[in-house]
């Protein structure tokens, strides 16, 4: 080995391959492949013998002969053979003596120069994504500056290497030289990604249009679906005075009915009502403190009810231990009708199989409003074990508003389905009596957000109400156009709801400003619900809302809800 700055008396190996037609990565790839890699090693063995460690450190990064090349074709094969190529280089015994560590900057004549697996990096970064011909995207780049103290064969070499590196892509230096394992990784970062679809992003124009009409479709119809002020002033009046005079009528004249609590519930009540206010229930409740129910049925809805030891006024309808509910509903009925005689402009209708309610109905100006007067119990123990696994409004309101709820009396009213004269165990369905929340329904509703602000003069208003609004006359609408849908109420399109608001539980769900989206959400749950066929009670999941309804009305329902859906509810012009 010759001193630093003596003359060199032996000549380059390189320098003999470069004068040569043949270049050594020629003469390898002619050579059999078991035969590569001892042809390798002879290679670096002779280099490191004969060559400077100070000439061999400054040449050994520009080796770039058998860089990979960026064609399709050849990609993945060539980078995988340069890497074990660079690799089986690295670890040559003789290699090791001044060799530069990886990842540190060699100084060069021709300025700073990367590893060789830091330029393979960066020519996988810039590699442009696969070209069908990629001979026509290859451009030469401006050259590295030439030294003179370069050979020619590392000028051959800087040059191949520069042709494989695209003009648009790559970002060269004149004194700096990328490796090209680190070449081949930032191609690969800088290929572009496929556009990724979004819900919210807005697809063609026509659709946002649509959507802008179907906006305005709906909040036109709530305009048109609020209640007059003088209709509802109108309204309140009348509906005030007979109740009154109902409820003083029934304490004078009925012994057991001396303790009455009215309770008005209902949609006018709860700000739920549309268009007219022509609807009205009140509950008058009888309390009772010592009673034995008994699930009437396997869902848990209906009850035999059995007054307990001690004094009540109520014993003379019980029969067997069971409180009559036919009984005590006949004789309300028949005091109720004695006081409407009172009032000519009032009406009695026929009774109903079944109903719970004595119905009037009289005539205001032009609207025509009814009243359903509903006899009932009030029940102060704690609720049925059915109710355990309902009223899931722990995420929505709160575990204390259930709690505290919980602890409010339930109410009983004498309803039964289906034939009056079917027993079970000894009762019949005309006597039976059917479990009511709607005090807990009318709380839910006027403190519907998870905020206690929401809705009010100082928060941010939301769209439960009004898409319910929405979805009750969307259904009146389709029960107008189709008698036979008559057995789906008001009351399925609330239970829907009830469990929506449990399902999407903030306020930031439901902002008004967001109707459209959350009124059709609510219509995909109505309708997976039709098509099930199965709407659990909110408050006794065990009762399905829908079995008493065929699923053929169930589908047909649901394909035209989706039919109006699907077309912008042209039902709603």
């Amino acid at each position: 080995m010759t001193g630093r700055g003596r003359p060199r008396k032996t000549e380059n190996p390189e320098t003999k391959y470069a004068k040569s037609k043949t270049t050594l990565e020629e003469i390898k790839q002619d050579l059999p492949r078991s035969q590569r890699k001892d042809f390798t090693e002879e290679k670096h063995n002779g280099t490191t013998k004969e060559e400077k460690p100070k000439k061999r450190e400054q040449r050994k990064p520009n080796h770039t002969d058998e860089k990979p090349s960026v064609q399709s074709t050849r990609k993945e094969q060539t980078t995988k053979h340069f890497t074990e190529e660079i690799n089986k280089q690295q670890r040559t015994p003789t290699d090791n003596t001044k060799a530069p560590v990886r990842g540190t900057k060699a100084k060069t004549c021709a300025g700073r120069t990367k590893s060789t697996e830091q330029s393979a990096e960066e020519t996988t970064k810039i590699q442009p994504e696969t070209p069908t011909d990629t001979t026509k995207n290859s451009v030469k780049t401006t050259k590295a500056r030439k030294s003179s103290g370069r050979t020619k064969s590392q000028q051959f070499e800087n040059e191949t290497t520069m042709t494989q590196i695209p003009k648009d892509k790559a970002k060269t230096r004149a004194d700096k030289a990328i490796s090209p394992e680190k070449f081949t990784e930032e191609t690969v970062k800088m290929k572009p990604e496929s556009p990724k679809y979004t819900g919210e992003a807005c697809g063609p124009q026509h659709r946002c249009e649509d959507k802008a009409r179907v906006d305005s479709l709906l909040f036109t119809t709530l305009e048109k679906l609020k209640i007059k002020k003088n209709d509802r002033s109108d309204a309140a009046k009348v509906i005030n005075t007979i109740k009154e005079n109902i409820i003083e009528h029934i304490k004078n004249n009925i012994e057991w009915f001396k303790d009455v609590e009215p309770l008005p519930t209902g949609s006018y009540y709860e700000n739920l009502k549309i268009s007219n206010p022509d609807e009205f229930d009140v509950m008058l409740a009888i309390p009772v403190d010592r009673v034995d129910i008994t699930p009437f049925g396997d869902d848990g809805a209906y009850y035999s009810v059995g007054l307990k030891r001690g004094k009540s006024d109520l014993k003379k309808f019980q029969e067997a231990y069971t409180l009559s509910a036919s009984k005590m509903l006949e004789e309300f009925r028949q005091e109720v009708k004695k006081c409407v005689k009172a009032f000519p402009e009032w009406e009695v209708t026929k009774k109903k199989k079944g109903c719970p309610a004595v119905t009037l109905t009289t005539k205001v100006k032009s609207i025509f409003i009814s009243l359903d007067v509903v006899l009932c119990l009030k029940v102060k123990s704690s609720w049925p074990p059915f109710t355990n696994d309902g009223f899931k409004i722990e995420g929505w309101l709160g575990t204390k508003v259930k709690r505290d709820q919980k602890r409010t009396p339930y109410y009983l009213v004498p309803k039964y389905e289906g034939k009056g004269t079917v027993e079970y165990n000894g009762v019949q369905a005309k006597d039976v009596w059917r479990i009511s929340f709607s005090h807990v329904e009318k709380y839910i509703m006027k403190n519907h957000g998870s905020e206690k602000t929401c809705c009010e003069r100082e928060g941010e208003r939301c769209c439960r109400k009004d898409c319910l609004k929405l979805l009750k006359h969307l259904l009146s609408l389709l029960k107008e156009q189709d008698p036979s849908f008559e057995k789906f109420c008001s009351y399925h399109a609330k239970t829907t709801f009830l469990h929506a608001c449990c399902t999407r539980t903030k306020d930031c769900d439901w902002r008004a400003s967001r109707l459209s989206q959350c009124f059709q959400q609510l219509l995909d749950d109505f309708v997976g619900h039709l098509e099930k066929g199965v709407l659990p009670n909110f408050f006794i999941p065990d009762q399905n809302l829908l079995s008493g309804s065929s699923r053929t009305k169930c589908d047909s329902l649901a394909r035209c809800i989706k039919r109006e859906r699907d077309s912008g509810f042209p039902i709603f012009k």
